[in-house]
Order: C-alpha cells, then sequence, then structure tokens
C-alpha cells in the first residue's frame, strides 16, 4: 500500500506540472520570424484610414418600419393646489 501511495505521488502526479511547465515554455518562447517577402508581395502601399468611421444609422425607407414615436412629455403640477370642499 505504502509503495503504490508513493509511486503515485512521485510520478503519476507529476505529469500535470510537467504538462504545466511545457504550455507555459510553449506560449512565452520568442515566435519564429516570418520569411521575407520580396516586392509584389500583394498588400498595398496605402495608409489606412486614421478616422475610425462611426455607427451606421438606422435604415429607414421602403423595407423598413417608421421610425419609433417620441415619448410623452410628463408635466408637473406647479402653483397652487386646488382643494375641494366636501
Amino acid at each position: 500500500m505504502e509503495v503504490s501511495t508513493f509511486i503515485w505521488m512521485f510520478v503519476v502526479l507529476k505529469i500535470p506540472i510537467i504538462a504545466a511547465l511545457w504550455l507555459i515554455w510553449y506560449a512565452v518562447r520568442e515566435p519564429e520570424p516570418l520569411p521575407e517577402e520580396g516586392p509584389g508581395g500583394g498588400g498595398s502601399d496605402r495608409e489606412p484610414d486614421p478616422r475610425p468611421r462611426g455607427p451606421r444609422p438606422p435604415r429607414r425607407g421602403p423595407h423598413a418600419g417608421p421610425p419609433p414615436a417620441p415619448p410623452r412629455r410628463v408635466r408637473t403640477a406647479s402653483g397652487r393646489r386646488l382643494v375641494r370642499e366636501p
């Protein structure tokens, strides 16, 4: 019983630790350099637009419904209160 426990603790339980160390090594290693492309690499020499585009406005037209109605205005009571006499 004791020998199997020692084998379990010192051999089998080290496999996940070794796998975790290998995963960390694989994540932090230097990436391999990409091969340099010569002229005519297929990319554009134009610089990208520096201004980000805003969100598109909602579509209105024959395929969309009418715009939603604005919310109703709520008026608050101001001035004198009306008191009804019984």
